[in-house]
Parts: C-alpha cells; sequence; structure tokens
C-alpha cells in the first residue's frame, strides 16, 4: 500500500465517524440484522476504522428498511439514519478512490449541469465540425460514416472508452487494496449471484422504502432493467463490432439483425428502468439519502436515461433527413457518458460489487470475536 492510502486507512472524516457512532450503536441491538448484508459484515466488528465504513457504506443498498424499524431514529436522541449515514459516506468514497480525484469531487458538486454541459458542448463540437468538413450523407442507409467518418469514431470513442476503463481500473484497485481479504472457496460464485439478482435490493424480502414506510419492490425491479438494458446495449455494440472487422459489414444494419435487436430491447428496458429510477429519486423520503448527493444521482440517471433515449431516436429517424442531427446528438450523450462514468454513480456498481465479493469471503470465515452470527 504506498503511503498516500495508508494515509487515508488511518484519518477518519466526519462522515465516517457518524457512520461509525451509528454502526456501535447498531451493534448493541441488532434488530436489523435479517435486512441486508450490512449488518452481519458489522457484527463481526467491534470497532470501525475507516476503511471499515467505506465497506459496509458501499455494501449498503440504501433499501430504507431499517431508517422505519429503528426504535432510535428521530427524533429519539440517538438520531440514528443509517441509510443517511452510509450515503454521506459512499459519496465520499466515490471522490476518495477516483483517478484523478479532483474529477470525481468536480462531479459531485455539479453533477446534473456537469452532464448536461458536456452533452450540449460535443453536439455543439460535432455539428461545428460536420458544417466545416461538410457532409456526404443522404438520406437512406449507409450513411452513418457520412457524417463522421468510422477511423473518427473509432479514435474519439475508443480513447474515451479506454481512458473511463482506465480510471475506474484504478479507482476499484485502490478500494480493493484496502478491503481485499483472503479467497474462499464458492465466495465468487455466491457474490456474482448476489449481485445479478441484486439479492440485498429488498430490504430483508419485502422492497425497499420511498415516500413513506409501505415496502416496494419496484426500485429493485427498475434496477433490473437499467442493468440488464445496458448489458443488452453493450452486447449490441460488440457484436457489431465482430461484424464491422470480423465480416466486413457495416452499420446501419438491417432492423432484424441480431445488433438492432439487441441494441432496441436494451434500450427500451434502459428507458423505462432509468426514466422509473429518476421519478423514485426525485419522490424519495429525503431522510433516506444524503441530500447533497441528490444533483450527482439525478445526473447520472438522467444521463444513461438520454443514452438510451437518444439511440431509439436515432433508430427512428436513420432514413429520414434528421438523421445527422439525431445521430450527432446520441453520439454526444455517449462521449459525455464514457467521460463521465468514473465519476459518476456509475461506478458505485464496481464498489458495491466488491464489497459483496468481501463479504461473502468473510462469512465463509469463523467470526473473528468468537460470536455465533445471526
Amino acid at each position: 500500500m504506498n503511503e498516500a492510502l495508508r494515509f487515508r486507512s488511518i484519518m477518519i472524516s466526519p462522515a465516517q465517524a457518524e457512520g461509525a457512532r451509528v454502526m456501535g450503536i447498531c451493534n448493541s441491538c441488532r434488530y436489523c440484522e435479517g435486512f441486508c448484508a450490512v449488518f452481519p459484515a458489522m457484527e463481526r466488528r467491534l470497532d470501525f476504522k475507516a476503511t471499515d465504513m467505506d465497506y459496509l457504506a458501499n455494501l449498503c443498498h440504501n433499501c430504507g428498511a431499517c431508517y422505519h424499524a429503528c426504535q432510535y431514529a428521530p427524533p429519539h436522541e440517538f438520531a440514528l439514519n443509517v441509510p443517511q449515514a452510509m450515503a454521506k459516506i459512499r459519496k465520499e468514497s466515490y471522490a476518495r478512490y477516483a483517478w484523478p480525484s479532483s474529477l470525481g469531487q468536480l462531479y459531485q458538486r455539479q453533477g446534473f449541469a456537469l452532464s448536461i454541459a458536456l452533452v450540449f458542448a460535443f453536439a455543439v463540437v460535432m455539428f461545428v465540425a460536420n458544417a466545416l468538413i461538410g457532409s456526404t450523407a443522404v438520406q437512406g442507409q449507409q450513411s452513418f460514416y457520412a457524417v463522421m467518418p468510422h477511423e473518427t469514431m473509432v479514435v474519439l470513442f475508443g480513447s474515451s472508452f479506454f481512458f473511463a476503463v482506465l480510471a475506474m481500473s484504478v479507482a476499484a484497485i485502490r478500494f480493493w487494496r484496502e478491503q481485499a481479504v483472503p479467497n474462499q472457496p464458492g465466495a465468487s460464485q455466491e457474490s456474482v449471484s448476489a449481485i445479478a439478482r441484486l439479492r440485498y435490493l429488498d430490504g430483508g424480502g419485502d422492497g425497499c422504502v420511498e415516500q413513506n414506510d409501505a415496502p416496494s419492490l419496484a426500485r429493485r425491479h427498475l434496477h433490473h432493467a437499467s442493468f440488464y438494458g445496458f448489458l443488452l446495449c453493450f452486447a449490441s455494440t460488440s457484436v457489431a463490432t465482430v461484424y464491422h472487422y470480423g465480416f466486413g459489414w457495416k452499420a446501419p444494419y438491417d432492423v432484424l439483425s441480431l445488433p438492432v435487436i439487441l441494441g432496441t430491447l436494451g434500450g427500451i428496458l434502459m428507458c423505462l428502468g432509468t426514466a422509473g429510477l429518476l421519478v423514485l429519486r426525485i419522490r424519495r423520503d429525503p431522510r433516506l439519502g444524503d441530500p447533497e448527493q441528490f444533483p450527482m444521482d439525478v445526473g447520472f440517471v438522467s444521463l444513461l436515461f438520454l443514452v438510451a433515449f437518444t439511440g431509439l431516436v436515432l433508430l427512428i429517424l436513420r432514413d429520414s433527413e434528421a438523421m445527422r442531427a439525431s445521430l450527432i446528438v446520441h453520439l454526444a450523450t455517449v462521449m459525455a457518458f464514457f467521460l463521465l462514468m468514473p465519476y459518476s454513480k456509475f461506478v458505485h456498481g464496481l464498489f458495491r460489487g466488491l464489497a459483496i465479493l468481501k463479504h461473502h469471503r468473510e462469512q465463509k470465515t469463523p467470526n473473528p470475536l468468537g460470536l455465533a452470527e445471526g
């Protein structure tokens, strides 16, 4: 561990200190131990270091069930609010492990505005460049590359995607370096299953709490739609890459081709999922999260929605005179998304996955406190 990371693992922020206070009281009560993975993980500790709080905060899925079940929640003098305490620590962790860290801090402060500004800026640049260079685009198929040459697309989007992968890899390595525990047989498989099923996004089985204490599985279903929609779109792009370089087939492809079918299904799922999540986030009880994180949350979900929506619009308009404009707007949203991936809430899935992996590894080892776990 390098000196900077070692220093961070020793120091504890005010948000982490509050989280440690909350966990200390929860560790004495244990009423909520069946709600999610946070509480069994908590029970393996008597005190909570900065790295412990980063781990527990990213293990928390913010279902809100523990807040409404807690007898020590406000107005009790203990004023316990586990979802809010964990949300504040998570937000810090996104910037703490980000590379470069200054970009992570910028997105946290102005997430929504930065997302929209980047889309607008990229669209303007692309429109101007297309006008100056000239376009041979005509109505009908096989005209995407007349708006922007394939080689230009590869350089621009390939380099942006490479930067995003590099930045997220550095962040993941920084996070895991402070959290890693020895591997245990079967832990990886259980972790993948938990991630794929969003096992812990159900408040112990009844669902997440949104506006009141009535649980609902809507948030889990909308996350599934967004997650698997994104995977389908990624699969569509991958198949299209094979088509282009393996068979020499150039976009746009036939409506019934595999890339278009995968992309259409993925885009529809992403639009439904992200639109639903955006509505839930706006309506959600502010006590269940960090109010200062609202621009970051809305910026990420809105940008993900725009990527899917502009892609579907392009599919509809690709044989019309509006193809050029719709293609440029879609490419601008994708470029903004790539560049913001490592600093938006997209990275929370990465940290949460690593936290789940650590949890399943820990659960397969004896409790260091010598106690039976609930």
